[in-house]
């Protein structure tokens, strides 16, 4: 038996379909247009090179611009960043940690029992990042042995194997936060306060410093390394800009990546 339906019936049911449809798409253009009422999301980081991208948290950044720094100032090859950017992954998955196996901290878990040094200096990442690179260029011929074996030859762990699987990503990083790779260090952190604070550029420089010695820059790897670290560190000392070789990032949620734009040519990057 058919059902038959009146036009009053059938008028009503498209009517509440079409205010639907209009409902929804009005809501949709809504929140296109208003992103910034959706939650932000957390502080991250992105390192983007052709052999991959990895997601950052920002203390990962950090800790990832401080050991290329490190290297850097010890004149030492990318290969040696590779080796210690593994080592960190599998030790503390690039972290700081203030506790571990035994007397084991920071970014490589290294022990205060062992002779790497006091525990407030094995906790500073500049300080245990010298210790492991002062460690692994008295392994002989490193460069050219399995990363696991180089890293093992330093840490000396129960498990030395663990390293290798790290290589891949560690060699994204390296690309990307020393310089190699330009443009390859993205990050964003949430900047509601009003006013904004006032970047800590002196201070920033400072502490670059502390790792890479000399902040002069003195080729365009150098220059990428040293505006990677300072996106790196956008966060800790209120940097909104950083500016280098014609391309400017900011901390922009909208924006991916670095823009073209800026007055630093590349003897210089610009902080503000």
């Amino acid at each position: 038996m058919r059902v038959r339906f009146s036009r009053g019936v059938i008028t009503i049911v498209v009517v509440v379909v079409v205010l639907a449809v209009g409902v929804s798409v009005g809501l949709y253009h809504l929140l296109k247009r208003a992103p910034r009422l959706a939650v932000q999301p957390e502080a991250y980081c992105t390192a983007v090179t052709p052999d991959g991208t990895i997601g950052l948290d920002i203390e990962q950044a950090r800790i990832s611009a401080t050991i290329a720094a490190v290297a850097a100032r010890r004149r030492l090859p990318e290969r040696a960043v590779v080796i210690a950017y593994a080592t960190a992954l599998q030790e503390s998955k690039l972290s700081n940690l203030d506790y571990g196996d035994r007397d084991s901290v920071g970014v490589f878990q290294q022990r205060e029992s062992q002779g790497w040094g006091r525990k407030k200096q094995l906790m500073d990442p500049v300080y245990a990042t010298n210790k492991f690179f002062a460690a692994l260029v008295k392994v002989k011929n490193y460069r050219k042995l399995p990363l696991a074996e180089a890293a093992q030859a330093v840490q000396r762990s129960a498990g030395g194997y663990a390293y290798a699987p790290h290589e891949g990503d560690a060699k994204i990083l390296a690309a990307a936060f020393t310089g190699r790779v330009p443009k390859a260090v993205h990050c964003w952190y949430p900047s509601a306060k009003t006013p904004p604070p006032q970047p800590k550029t002196a201070e920033a420089r400072k502490q670059l410093a502390r790792a890479l010695g000399s902040t002069a820059i003195t080729s365009k790897k150098r220059g990428w390394l040293v505006a990677a670290w300072s996106v790196a560190h956008a966060e800790q000392y209120a940097i909104s800009r950083v500016g280098y070789s014609g391309v400017t990032w900011s901390n922009d949620l909208e924006l991916e990546g670095w823009q073209a734009g800026g007055k630093a040519g590349d003897r210089r990057v610009e902080l503000s």
